[in-house]
């Protein structure tokens, strides 16, 4: 009895030193877990607002933001708004209530902002417009995007390159429609006209003819860059225009767009029995773009490299959370409508580089790189 007692008394020592050393333990990885909250509460919050994860660059671009802030220890509230300016706006004030120092914002609708970054500058939150401007608001403090006019002069060089335009007559001239991307986004009116003083000299000349004449962003844009709403319209334009002619390219601002104006095209004979698939292009390199691309029915995109984007914006919080003016490259294109200090106001750029991607360069500059692999694309 006196043996089993005492080795009662030593099994009962030995788990409360467990326990203790446990709780020591656990006590330990809370604190390490805590201090590591504590550090990046101490950088600070960024709020992060996209504008849907129906578009593969907008996840893409929300991750990329996300990840390199979280890095450098920044929290970051990441928020979509699926197309619904409400949502965004509600999005947006939440982050606000919430304490964060900047906003980095793609916006839906560049002219609805207005009334929700008073609030942000009454908070005396900084703001970043991502990749879209955002207007009639002399409260955004830098635009981080690409050159957006020369992304629209890339798409009118693909329909130059593929259609042979250098090499047409104005008695066998390239019929082609025109589409452009969401008129509330002001980044399309730089890719239209972009592409359209490339074009003007064909049109000119008439060896490029616009087959339906409806040209101009009131005609041809596309709300909310919507496939859907441009394979609907590509099939009014075939069976009002096309019955006895030929459609041998269109101008189109985004891939999500050239896949619906592909789904019409193929529905009615385009990319078989001996008749070519027009020329198509379009812009952000998506996965199912670069797949079309291979197989032969898009010709073109333009890519821009969101990663690239991403790490601009995060040198500009950085700078902003440092107490600094943010690195900008352009200081005279992107007047925002609005009035600062008794001027038109011009936000602060920085314009990065586009690249128009063929079938024949797809593997140097999206694989070789590392923003595919070559699985994903069926290389």
């Amino acid at each position: 009895m006196k043996i089993g007692t005492a080795a009662g008394s030593a099994l009962a020592f030995l788990a409360l030193t467990g326990m203790i050393l446990g709780c020591g333990k656990a006590q330990s990885g809370g604190g390490s877990s805590g201090a590591e909250s504590g550090r990046q509460a101490e950088k600070g919050t960024v709020g992060v607002a996209m504008p849907t994860k129906s578009s593969q660059r907008w996840i893409q671009d929300g991750d990329h933001v996300k990840s390199r802030l979280e890095q450098l220890g920044y929290r970051v509230n990441l928020q979509y708004g699926e197309d619904l300016v409400e949502n965004q706006v509600a999005q947006i004030e939440n982050m606000i209530t919430a304490g964060v120092q900047v906003l980095v914002i793609a916006s839906i609708d560049g002219e609805s902002l207005t009334a929700v970054l008073e609030k942000a500058a009454d908070a005396g939150i900084k703001v970043i417009a991502y990749d879209r401007l955002i207007r009639n608001s002399p409260r955004v403090d830098y635009y981080v995007s690409f050159d957006n006019y020369k992304v629209g002069m890339q798409m009118g060089e693909i329909l130059v390159k593929g259609l042979d335009l250098d090499g047409a007559t104005a008695e066998s001239p390239r019929y082609i429609e025109l589409f452009g991307g969401s008129p509330d986004d002001n980044n399309a009116y730089f890719f239209y006209n972009g592409a359209m003083d490339l074009l003007k000299p064909y049109f000119d000349r008439k060896t490029l003819i616009i087959g339906s004449g409806q040209q101009g962003m009131d005609r041809v844009g596309t709300l909310r860059w919507d496939g859907a709403t441009a394979q609907a319209r590509m099939d009014n334009l075939l069976s009002a225009y096309y019955t006895d002619r030929k459609l041998d390219g269109v101008l189109s601002p985004y891939d999500g767009i050239s896949i619906g104006v592909l789904s019409s095209l193929k529905g009615v004979g385009y990319g078989s029995g001996g008749n070519p698939m027009p020329v198509v292009g379009g812009q952000d390199a998506e996965l199912p773009s670069i797949k079309s691309i291979i197989a032969g029915e898009q010709y073109a995109t333009v890519f821009k490299d969101t990663r690239l984007l991403a790490a601009e914006a995060v040198k500009m919080v950085t700078a902003i959370m440092e107490g600094k003016s943010a690195e900008v490259n352009n200081t005279t294109d992107y007047e925002n409508g609005s009035v600062k200090d008794g001027s038109p106001y011009i936000v602060p750029s920085m314009l990065l580089q586009s690249t128009a991607i063929y079938k024949d360069n797809i593997k140097k500059e999206l694989v070789d790189n590392g923003y595919y692999t070559a699985s994903q694309i069926g290389l």
